[in-house]
């Protein structure tokens, strides 16, 4: 279980694409430690940082206080589903059909799917009629919180 669990912390901690609004932070020393438990531990840790977008006026709500509270919830759930395509990664299916060489169809899904720890809001700001949520993630903490917790 121990070998899972740090094998999934290195994994977020060295996946770091940058797509969207998104953005990686980190220093070009990425250095491995060895410790007596295995787990290699870097000189560097990236922050990951994520930022996601609302319209206040395409919103559900009576009053425009009412749209902006649930801007304000679509933008930090947006945030976290990119900072989650960062960490865990994207699903992406791809189907296409042709008939006498002409296209048909071409359909692509994508999923995202992951659990984040250690996120944290660093602003949540209206900006004209788009709300705006930034969050970051210090992978430093999240391996801190793994070693506090005898996981490491």
């Amino acid at each position: 279980m121990k070998k899972y669990i740090s094998a999934a912390l290195l994994a977020s901690v060295l996946v770091l694409s940058t797509t969207g609004c998104s953005s990686v932070i980190r220093n070009t020393s990425l250095a491995v430690h060895y410790t007596d438990t295995g787990v290699n531990e870097l000189d560097d840790y990236p922050v990951i940082r994520s930022t996601g977008y609302a319209v206040i006026s395409r919103q559900k709500g009576s009053s425009h206080s009412e749209k902006q509270i649930n801007a304000m919830r679509a933008s930090k759930m947006e945030a976290y589903r990119e900072l989650t395509e960062q960490v865990a990664g994207v699903y992406v299916k791809a189907k296409n059909s042709n008939a006498n060489n002409i296209e048909k169809s071409d359909k692509l899904t994508t999923e995202v799917e992951g659990l984040v720890h250690g996120a944290r809001v660093v602003r949540q700001y209206p900006l004209g009629d788009t709300y705006v949520t930034e969050l970051e993630m210090d992978t430093k903490r999240i391996y801190d919180m793994y070693q506090i917790r005898g996981a490491l």
